[in-house]
């Protein structure tokens, strides 16, 4: 039975959220997620017993629900290299309480596989596409793949009945692909797909973020302001992560997610569990709890309110506001220095 008490973090922020992420491993090796200086081909990614089965996603998406959880996406890595995917997609569409089910991806693998995930149920898929300059994308995908394998994608979903639920993420840093936005908004122009432009942000420990290297949200704004007017439009549902806007002239809508220059920690309702059953409640978290242990505990074999109790001691404990406590610091660092030390939990590891 569905709990009708909704539990609360210490900021009185409820849990709606839940990012999974069933894969480490990534065919890209994107700058400011996995460089290739460190996972070369000899880096070391979990082995399959060590990730969560089935079984156990769906054992914690249950519970997760039982607890307020409405909404799942599906991460990485990236997600599409986790082999009988829509099976999995399949279960959680089913679980009592889960109104949405999405995935977050590369889009290089959806030609063979978006058809079968809309069939299992999958709602809505977000595609990440830095630029559409095949250079400029080879510096930042660490010169895996192209933007015409990633446009494939995209057409694939939209053959397999996604359109008008796919977006498009892109993150934007100075001096390497902000100047080619307007190429990428204009490719988009005129289409169902919404193109989100992220602020680049500190995740992770090896992406070698300086605060010079973002391009806030506002000059954007601007920047696409001049070319194509914009108007604000109204969120979908409150502590939307985007800011919406619409082309004026109809044309479409674009977003932007700015954590670094307006930070929304105040509204954050996601929780995220890593491939291998750590459950993190922050994006820039320095440490997680591991579930897996307990879901693999024959003493707590079938007990889930085993789980639940652990879950919601986690949620009703959290304190994160790392964006927030970081835009208080001109130099883009936080207060407590745990915060910023080189010990933050990797991108790839729990999905962006």
């Amino acid at each position: 039975m569905r709990n009708i008490a909704q539990d609360v973090d210490r900021h009185g922020r409820p849990l709606r959220d839940l990012r999974i992420s069933v894969m480490d491993r990534c065919n890209f090796r994107c700058s400011y997620c996995m460089p290739e200086s460190t996972y070369h081909e000899g880096f070391q990614f979990l082995a399959p017993r060590d990730r969560l089965d089935f079984d156990e996603i769906e054992r914690v998406a249950r519970v997760a629900a039982s607890l307020g959880v409405t909404k799942i996406r599906l991460t990485g890595g990236e997600p599409l290299l986790r082999a009988d995917l829509p099976d999995l997609i399949e279960r959680l569409v089913h679980v009592p309480g889960i109104e949405d089910v999405a995935l977050t991806t590369n889009g290089v693998l959806l030609p063979r596989c978006a058809q079968a995930l809309r069939q299992a149920g999958l709602q809505r898929v977000t595609i990440s596409l830095d630029s559409l300059d095949p250079a400029v994308f080879a510096r930042m995908s660490g010169g895996r793949g192209d933007p015409a394998a990633v446009l494939k994608g995209v057409e694939a979903a939209e053959q397999a009945g996604f359109q008008g639920h796919i977006k498009i993420n892109t993150v934007v840093q100075r001096g390497v692909n902000d100047a080619g936005v307007p190429d990428l908004l204009a490719h988009f122009r005129n289409t169902e797909c919404v193109v989100r432009l992220i602020e680049y942000m500190d995740v992770g420990n090896r992406n070698g973020w300086e605060r010079m290297d973002v391009v806030p949200s506002q000059e954007l704004l601007m920047r696409i302001n001049a070319i194509w007017p914009v108007a604000a439009l109204s969120p979908h549902y409150p502590g939307e992560v985007a800011r919406r806007y619409g082309y004026v002239d109809g044309a479409g809508e674009i977003g932007f997610i700015s954590s670094v220059s307006a930070p929304f920690c105040g509204a954050c309702s996601r929780a995220r569990l890593s491939s291998d059953g750590k459950l993190y409640t922050c994006l820039f978290a320095t440490q997680g709890t591991d579930l897996r242990a307990l879901l693999r505990n024959p003493r707590h074999a079938g007990d889930d309110e085993a789980l639940r109790t652990v879950l919601s001691h986690i949620w009703s404990q959290r304190t994160d506001r790392y964006s927030e406590e970081r835009a208080t610091h001109p130099a883009g660092r936080t207060t407590p220095k745990r915060a910023y030390t080189q010990d933050k939990i990797e991108m790839h590891y729990i999905g962006g």
